[in-house]
Formats: C-alpha cells, sequence, structure tokens
C-alpha cells in the first residue's frame, strides 16, 4: 500500500516496540487510506525540509577509508571519500555500503564495475584504491548525475553511466560491486563474464545462489550480508 501511495519511497523508523513509517505527499486523502494500519499522524513540512537529511549523514571509518560529506573535516591518516548523496542512495554508513568496502579492501586492485552504483560511493573508493578501470552504472538518472558529482568532487577517474544493468551490455571488468538486491543480483552474475563480484544489499538470512559462483567470502552487520562470490 505505501509503495502504491509513496512511489518515490518512505522512511522507516524503529520505536520501542513499534515500527513507524513515514512518508510525504501533497494529497490530500491519504490519512483517510491509511488508517487500517494503524494511528495515522499528519503533521505540517518544516520550513528546511530539503536539509534536514545532513543531521543523520555522518562520516564513517571503514579501514584505511574515511567516508563523509563535504561540511565534515577528514581524518589526517585516511584516504578521503567525499560524499553528498542527493536524492541517490548511498553516504556509506549503511551497513551494506561498509561490509561491501570490506570485501572490497581484500582484493587487489584491478578492473571494477559498481552495478547500481547510486551515489557512487563504491565507485570512488574503489578509485581511490587504485582500481582501475573503474565503471559505475546506474539506471536512475538523479543517481547518475549524483555520482559524477562525487566523482568529479574526488578528483578520480571513474567512467559514470546511465544503464540498467539487468538488460544493457555489463562492462568488461573483472571485478563487479553489486549493492542492489538479492534476486538482481543473482540475475546481474549470469550476466557478468568477470571473475569476483562483491553481493550485497539483502538481509543476513539470504545468500545469491548464482549459477556458476560460489561464496568465497561473507561479512554481516547489522543484520545485512554481503557475499565474495567467484566464478566455478
Amino acid at each position: 500500500m505505501l509503495v502504491d501511495l509513496f512511489p518515490l519511497g518512505f522512511e522507516e523508523r524503529d520505536g520501542d516496540g513499534v515500527l513507524e513509517l513515514a512518508a510525504y505527499t501533497e494529497r490530500d486523502d491519504v490519512v483517510g487510506l491509511l488508517t487500517e494500519l494503524g494511528p495515522v499522524r499528519e503533521l505540517e513540512v518544516v520550513a528546511g525540509w530539503e536539509d534536514e537529511w545532513r543531521r543523520f549523514h555522518r562520516p564513517v571509518r571503514i579501514g584505511p577509508l574515511w567516508i563523509g560529506p563535504s561540511w565534515e573535516a577528514p581524518a589526517a591518516d585516511a584516504i578521503a571519500v567525499v560524499i553528498d548523496p542527493g536524492r541517490a542512495f548511498g553516504t556509506g554508513a549503511h551497513a551494506t555500503t561498509r561490509v561491501c568496502l570490506e570485501l572490497l579492501l581484500e582484493l587487489e586492485p584491478t578492473s571494477v564495475a559498481d552495478l547500481g552504483c547510486g551515489s557512487g560511493v563504491l565507485a570512488v573508493a574503489a578509485a581511490k584504491l587504485g582500481f582501475a578501470p573503474v565503471v559505475a552504472l546506474d539506471d536512475d538518472e538523479a543517481a547518475v548525475d549524483s555520482a559524477r558529482r562525487n566523482v568529479s568532487a574526488n578528483w578520480v577517474v571513474v567512467d559514470v553511466r546511465l544503464g540498467d544493468v539487468l538488460a544493457d551490455p555489463l562492462p568488461e571488468v573483472e571485478v563487479a560491486v553489486a549493492n542492489i538486491a538479492r534476486e538482481p543480483v543473482e540475475r546481474a552474475a549470469g550476466r557478468f563474464t568477470g571473475s569476483v563480484v562483491i553481493a550485497s544489499g539483502y538481509l543476513e538470512q539470504e545468500q545469491p545462489a548464482a549459477t556458476g559462483w560460489r561464496v568465497a567470502d561473507r561479512r554481516v552487520r547489522e543484520g545485512w550480508a554481503a557475499d565474495l562470490l567467484v566464478r566455478t
């Protein structure tokens, strides 16, 4: 129901024994439509709402990498990855991003593609770690725009492309990072010609079953998982 009413997305907030769902809309009939889900509150949007997300964008450290927004100072001993996500997914703080980076740090730098790149955080981090060439692919124009801005801000070389990882030709590289979801990971792995896939975007109890691939390593954080798939 919420996906139908709020196709651009909604927010989940964990409370004391409850799950609160929050969404923005200009429709006048939404409160009446949602009453069957439980208590509904309607609040006016406060001034400055478009910058509220900044309060939740905090720097994180993954090994040698510091990932944070442009208004924060990076650690002096870190490889700085400056990310302003805009309307795209990926600040570096989400558990799936962090476990993907943990696995990426275990690999020798080579050619890599970020499939479903969002803000480009994984692609930019890979370029900072010496991976080359780096390709970032997403079917959302807002994500592509955001990724290109972040690539420019970090002074790295990443080929950011608009494309569907499940339909369009995939880059011919050795490593693919796909932080999307289990089912599209499986489909993308079946189309990928390289030797390694770092897969995430799904819960700990899930595991991709892609033909021709085996799980060589797994990382889990906060109920989310990432798998290192190698070609059999």
